[in-house]
């Protein structure tokens, strides 16, 4: 009767839209809503990360990575530090609890990640998380700036942060800062007292010495950036590190970056989802709320979360589940169609459709002349439509951690007589990465102008048939050096190109001259397989050598 007096006439067996429900629902005083499926709901990573009023912001302490080459005295500083703040009762055991700690400095605090180093660093920062505010890099005054030093000059740069130098080991007296200080204007750090704009603070981890004034500058760095947060709204952050505890389920560190995170919040993060069953501070303390900046060690997780990804607070289990199916969703999509990197091939049609205005190159060589000489020749390519970038250049072989640069960079990775570790070759390949190598800096030179001037044209490309171990040599009179070898990776053809690598460095580049397994002569030697390999006119084979066998295939047009 009342459908009929809205005019709907409407049996018990046919259906009414939503609208007209809710008019029937008011007429008898009631109210009805509609039900919402999960699928439903739209996810959109910018409804949870908005923009804060400026006026809600409020000041926050700042959160510093400490980087820098092995053995160069990182814990040790961080060790300092700690010292410095706690007693030493509770200095033991901090970074046992939570990959973070918060020290006290001049009544503010100052948050340190223990875990990052420099490719956990660019990790995070490739899922478009800024976890850091602030580089302390650490290079001891008596060793100097080394290649891992180089390495996080490049992330830390790459990531738009400011470095604190850190010129550690002062107790020493072979320790000479002014040397450090020379080495690293080559990689664009000048100090101040040399009239440039880098902190550089001389400190003995051991003595302690120069400690506090480290943290002074820290507060001053943050001070001049004025880094604020709003702790009033759902909070947002950043996983740190996340684990299985077979006690306690899924755990993950959490850096919260806006708003306060409060013990039983719904949170998501990536694919992962739950409820907040309980919370640490940095000294294993049970807490119920955290606001800006505070690390936190958080239980409850349907599923071990991806160290870089954001964890969002949200309203309710149904939105979280939510998100976090179709987080799931889209990895999936995103692993079907997934993203291409730049390319020297397809460089010239993204110069054409306005995409690409900027060229990354990452360069690594045997020599340090010949990075120079690189990087010098790469700049002179750049035109009035695109900027050739040589954004890192260094001695050795191509590491998983330039891969990882290059993939947060989009650039593209260029060894002369280097070759790629093989770690790095499956990272480059699972993630589209392009790296070349040459033989010929001129032949490097060519190519990118080709590919700037889209007259690249590229009809072989080089594919890698497996890799060996030279564990064993036997000098012959009638064959010369001879390599026993045990096959890790792929097989090795009798008719394949081979290389010989030390440190990933390429020594021969040729022909098999002999094959043998056992006493027999072999036309391939497969994976785990052991054999007797000879090279054509070359015999200078040490154990712990590596054999590369490859061949030129024809590259198919796309």
């Amino acid at each position: 009767m009342k459908l009929m007096g809205l005019g709907v006439m409407a049996g018990l067996n046919d259906q009414i839209d939503f609208d007209q429900a809710e008019l029937v629902a008011l007429e008898f005083n009631k109210e009805i809503s509609k039900e919402v499926k999960l699928d439903e709901v739209e996810i959109q990573e910018k409804d949870l990360d908005y923009e804060d009023d400026e006026k809600d912001l409020q000041s926050r302490p700042p959160v510093v990575s400490v980087m820098g080459h092995v053995d160069h005295g990182k814990t040790s500083i961080l060790d300092a530090i700690r010292n410095t703040q706690f007693a030493s009762g509770e200095a033991g055991g901090i970074t046992q609890h939570i990959g973070a700690s918060t020290v006290d400095v001049n009544d503010k605090e100052i948050v340190f990640l223990d875990t990052p180093g420099h490719e956990a660093f660019t990790q995070m920062r490739m899922r478009g998380a800024q976890s850091t505010d602030i580089a302390i890099l650490v290079v001891a005054g008596d060793d100097g700036v080394m290649p891992q030093t180089i390495e996080a000059i490049n992330h830390a740069k790459a990531a738009g942060i400011p470095i604190i130098v850190a010129i550690n080991k002062m107790d020493k007296e072979e320790s000479d800062p002014n040397r450090v200080k020379q080495e690293l204007t080559e990689y664009g750090l000048v100090s101040e007292d040399w009239g440039g704009d880098t902190i550089m603070v001389e400190v003995s981890a051991r003595t302690g010495d120069g400690i506090k004034e480290l943290l002074e500058m820290v507060l001053l760095v943050a001070e001049m950036r004025e880094l604020k947060a709003n702790p009033n709204r759902d909070a947002v952050g950043i996983i740190i590190e996340a684990q299985l505890d077979k006690a306690r389920g899924a755990v993950a560190t959490v850096l919260v970056q806006k708003g306060t995170l409060h013990d039983k919040d719904y949170v998501v993060t990536g694919s992962s989802s739950g409820r907040i069953r309980a919370m640490f501070n940095s000294k294993g303390q049970a807490i119920s709320e955290a606001g800006p900046s505070t690390p936190v060690q958080i239980l409850g997780l349907s599923d071990v979360a991806e160290a870089g990804d954001k964890i969002f607070a949200v309203e309710d289990e149904k939105i979280a589940r939510a998100y976090a199916d179709r987080a799931k969703e889209q990895k999936r999509e995103e692993r079907l169609i997934q993203k291409s990197n730049t390319n020297l091939e397809d460089m010239y049609e993204g110069i054409e459709e306005g995409e690409l205005k900027e060229l990354n190159i990452i360069v690594k060589t045997d020599v340090k002349g010949t990075v120079d000489a690189v990087a010098s020749s790469f700049s002179k390519l750049s035109n009035e439509e695109v900027f050739v970038n040589v954004i890192a250049g260094a001695v050795g072989g191509i590491s998983e951690s330039d891969v990882l640069l290059a993939q947060a960079s989009n650039a593209i990775i260029i060894g002369f007589n280097v070759r790629p570790t093989q770690g790095a070759l499956q990272m480059a390949e699972e993630n589209n990465i392009e790296i070349r190598t040459y033989s010929i800096i001129y032949e490097a030179i060519e190519d990118v102008e080709k590919a700037l001037k889209g007259m690249l044209d590229p009809e072989f490309e080089e594919k890698i048939l497996g890799r060996a171990k030279v564990q064993e040599t036997f000098k012959i009179p009638s064959a010369g050096t001879i390599a026993g070898v045990l096959v890790t990776n792929g097989s090795i053809p009798r008719s394949a190109k081979i290389r010989l690598l030390r440190d990933n460095v390429v020594i021969f580049d040729g022909e098999i001259e002999s094959m043998k397994r056992f006493k027999d002569d072999a036309k391939v030697l497969n994976n785990g397989y052991e054999g007797g390999i000879g090279l054509e006119k070359f015999n200078d084979i040490k154990e712990g050598d590596e054999l590369e066998a490859y061949e030129m295939v024809e590259k198919e047009r796309v």
